[in-house]
């Protein structure tokens, strides 16, 4: 059954042709910057707040962050864990997610598996995603023992996409890595959407301008995730507004 903020995304996305989600890590800023980033965020018109992180991203540092977040932004806040550790019971929904171009059982299903109770439990939202790296890959790439796709294979991620499709995820995450130089090649992106059509296809890693977000939504991107730029940015709402406005409406 969807839930609440699946639908959100759903919706936001058949009305304006794509979404956007701005991704905090908890170990990189306190809940207090975290909570101000959030709500520039919102601003900028990001339609939902991802906490999480490849490490650190655990215990009461993400409690309170969500705390912040939510009482500083007012949306919707969807879990992006690592591991088990990920969890807490204050957030709306969390991407239950399967790494599935990972040489680990771990990020296969052994972390899955431990946290559904939690899930369970906190009255999580689980939006079932299929989570596929590409290169570069990054730290989530190395943490998560991920045979990266090469980005001249658009072939290789359409068949891990697809693969996730046929086993019910009813979103495909392709990630080029936190700070990548460039995002996911944008034939990739048209190669694995054609795979997919109804699935939602949400693209992140290395997006750093309006110009950059609109190339991909307009090759099939419906989710564009920004979060290191959303970091480094001196000014985030100017920066998540011009991502905004350069992937909405098209």
């Amino acid at each position: 059954m969807i839930g609440p903020v699946e639908e959100m995304l759903a919706t936001v996305v058949g009305a304006a042709g794509a979404a956007h989600l701005t991704l905090i890590d908890p170990d990189t800023q306190s809940p207090e910057d975290a909570g101000r980033m959030a709500k520039a965020a919102a601003e900028g018109g990001t339609d939902a707040i991802m906490v999480g992180g490849s490490v650190g991203a655990a215990g009461r540092a993400l409690e309170d962050t969500v705390a912040a977040i939510k009482e500083e932004s007012g949306l919707s806040v969807i879990l992006f864990p690592s591991g088990v550790s990920g969890l807490c019971s204050n957030a709306d929904a969390v991407f239950f997610m399967s790494l599935l171009n990972s040489r680990s059982a771990s990020y296969l299903i052994e972390n899955q598996a431990l946290g559904a109770p939690l899930v369970y439990k906190y009255s999580l939202e689980p939006i079932p995603m299929a989570y596929v790296i590409v290169e570069p890959g990054g730290t989530v790439g190395w943490v998560g023992d991920a045979k990266l796709i090469p980005r001249n294979k658009p072939e290789l991620a359409a068949a891990y996409a697809l693969a996730g499709k046929y086993f019910g995820m009813r979103m495909v995450y392709l990630e080029a890595g936190s700070g990548a130089n460039e995002p996911v090649p944008r034939q990739m992106v048209a190669a694995v959407k054609r795979a997919l059509k109804e699935t939602l296809l949400i693209i992140g890693g290395g997006i750093r301008s309006g110009e950059a977000a609109r190339a991909l939504v307009a090759a099939g991107a419906e989710i564009i995730v920004t979060g290191t730029g959303v970091e480094r940015s001196e000014n985030v709402e100017d920066f998540v507004r011009e991502i905004t406005s350069a992937i909405k409406g098209l």
